[in-house]
């Protein structure tokens, strides 16, 4: 039974930091490329870093470049995302999505909350 885990979300003050991890079961995790989204009530899911299958590649969407860093170790089967500099305006539930030719997983989302 295939498995995406989002783990490390919690309450944070501005200007903190925050480390999230995305670990896989029941499917090798190296084989894709993942992404990070967020989300909040509505509004569209939105993008916020990515990392490619060898780790080679990585993105991060402008609202986050310098402050968000993605990074993975394929020997655990997990994907990280690294949060700095948190603004209220990063709070959302993130989502890590892991996808190759044919075939995505999503995890259930992590709470994160920035706020004084």
């Amino acid at each position: 039974q295939w498995q995406l885990v989002e783990s490390g979300g919690g309450l944070v003050q501005p200007g903190g930091s925050l480390r999230l991890s995305c670990t896989a079961s029941g499917f090798a995790l190296s084989d894709y490329a993942v992404a990070w989204f967020r989300q909040t009530p509505g509004k569209e899911r939105e993008g916020v870093s990515s990392i490619s299958a060898t780790g080679t590649n990585t993105r991060d969407a402008d609202s986050v470049k310098g402050r968000f860093h993605v990074s993975r170790d394929n020997a655990k089967n997990t994907v990280f995302l690294q949060m700095n500099s948190l603004k209220p305006e990063d709070t959302a539930v993130y989502y890590c999505n892991a996808k190759r030719t044919l075939r995505q997983y999503w995890g259930q989302g992590t709470q994160v909350t920035v706020s004084s």
